[in-house]
């Protein structure tokens, strides 16, 4: 396309204007040099022959390097000067006359186009007043220039211009092949791989050839196969980790179900513990639903946050007491750092959440030692919240997975087990107040989960 339009313009300019062009430029240099003349004959006046001789040369000068020709004429009509004994057109004493009187009508300017002698000619004639330094009129300039057809100028420029579109045309189509498989190769490649992609070969490699734009788009597919590689990584663990939780508590309400059916349905003490393991079978699936639906709540902004105002170190005092029946049966110690009481202005059921999912794990991951540590210290603007555990730690590749759903960096689990949801439960609760939060682990020293809650400074006020 851009080889077409160059030709276009070549064939427009070159052929269809360039007589218009020559005639233009002949009448700006017949113009100029009588211009030139003029000006000179006003600044430099003669005052002797010798000084009259000299400016006349260098009239001649002038006109003879653009081929014009010129004559000098004083106020009775005769002739003081001419370059060209042969000039392109003999003026008679009327035309004389009419090109004096219309330079004094025109401000001492006059230019006229008249016919040549020769076919589709043209000649511009230029009359302009001389004048001395004072002012007065000494004679008249009448310079003519010839303005020739140029059609053999333009046949040879068809020629030319023929040979140099043939030669573009090749050119162009040879780089179009050249281009056109240069950036068509990169993109079936990537088409291809799109194609086995879409197929569930999530390790597909994009190929994006020399071009930039191309190795970009590349780049591009290559991090979105990684991610869904991920994704599908992710997604394979998820329904394997819901379905083995959701197989066991079903698996084992059948199976107390049919024994209360066919033993100890007319025994009082069997039917009631039986029972009771499917009681808390079915509350342990429902913990899970219920984690579940939290979880896509709070990720998908669902979920509107009720601010309070309230003490949370009270409320952390609260949690741990709760916990005393079973950290004492389990063997667990919950050490808190009591501080001063800190207000604080968020969700507080969801804050309590957050608190019971970081102890709850730091009891399923804790050491030998079955200790676990509560912190609580005061900041500027927030209070920062810290449990700690005594356990393997985490490493540094795994630390940044901790927070995923079903993630676990151990394959046993204590007594006290979970869902696997929540450390993702607390990352979105935390995410969806804009509070900071994090986790910093040493392989074989344990690890600690911290977040931060907003200090309420009104209540501290009043």
């Amino acid at each position: 396309m851009l080889i077409a339009f160059v030709i276009f313009l070549l064939w427009i300019i070159q052929i269809l204007y360039i007589q218009k062009f020559y005639e233009n430029l002949r009448i700006y240099s017949a113009e100029d040099t009588a211009r030139s003349i003029t000006d000179m004959y006003r600044d430099n006046e003669p005052s002797n022959e010798d000084e009259f001789i000299s400016l006349m040369e260098s009239f001649d000068s002038l006109a003879n390097r653009d081929d014009h020709s010129y004559m000098i004429i004083d106020n009775y009509y005769t002739l003081v000067h001419e370059n060209n004994d042969s000039i392109s057109h003999q003026f008679t004493r009327n035309e004389i006359d009419f090109f004096q009187r219309n330079a004094n009508v025109k401000n001492g300017y006059y230019m006229t186009c008249v016919d040549g002698t020769m076919s589709n000619s043209k000649i511009v004639i230029i009359c302009s007043v001389l004048k001395d330094s004072k002012g007065n009129t000494d004679g008249y300039l009448i310079l003519n220039s010839l303005i020739t057809p140029v059609s053999t100028t333009i046949t040879m420029l068809k020629q030319s211009t023929f040979q140099i579109s043939i030669i573009l045309i090749l050119i162009s189509a040879v780089l179009s092949v050249i281009m056109s498989r240069r950036i068509a190769n990169p993109i079936q490649k990537i088409t291809e791989s799109a194609t086995r992609l879409a197929k569930g070969e999530y390790k597909t490699e994009f190929d994006g050839g020399d071009f930039y734009e191309t190795r970009q788009l590349a780049s591009t597919l290559n991090y979105a196969s990684s991610e869904i590689s991920k994704i599908d990584e992710l997604q394979r663990d998820l329904i394997a980790n819901v379905s083995h939780d959701l197989r066991t508590p079903l698996t084992m309400i059948k199976a107390y179900a049919e024994m209360i059916r066919d033993l100890s349905g007319d025994r009082k003490e069997k039917r009631e513990e039986h029972l009771k393991i499917i009681i808390d079978e079915t509350d342990r699936l429902a913990l899970l639903v219920n984690d579940m639906l939290d979880l896509s709540k709070l990720e998908n902004g669902s979920h509107t946050l009720n601010y309070t105002s309230f003490d949370i170190n009270s409320k952390l005092k609260d949690i741990i007491d709760r916990y005393k029946g079973f950290s004492g049966a389990m063997g667990y110690t919950i050490n808190f750092s009591d501080d001063t009481p800190a207000p604080v202005k968020c969700d507080m059921v969801k804050i309590e959440q957050v608190i019971y999912n970081l102890i709850n794990n730091a009891v399923n991951y804790t050491g030998e030692d079955r200790q676990v540590y509560i912190t609580q210290t005061i900041e500027e603007d927030f209070v920062k919240i810290t449990v700690r555990d005594t356990g393997k730690g985490i490493s540094e590749e795994n630390i940044h997975q901790i927070f995923d759903k079903y993630y676990r960096c151990e394959k046993t689990r204590r007594e006290v087990v979970g869902t696997g949801l929540g450390l993702s439960i607390v990352r979105a609760i935390l995410k969806a107040h804009n509070f900071p939060f994090g986790v910093q682990s040493t392989p074989g020293a344990g690890t600690s989960f911290w977040f931060k809650v907003k200090r309420d400074k009104e209540s501290i006020c009043l």
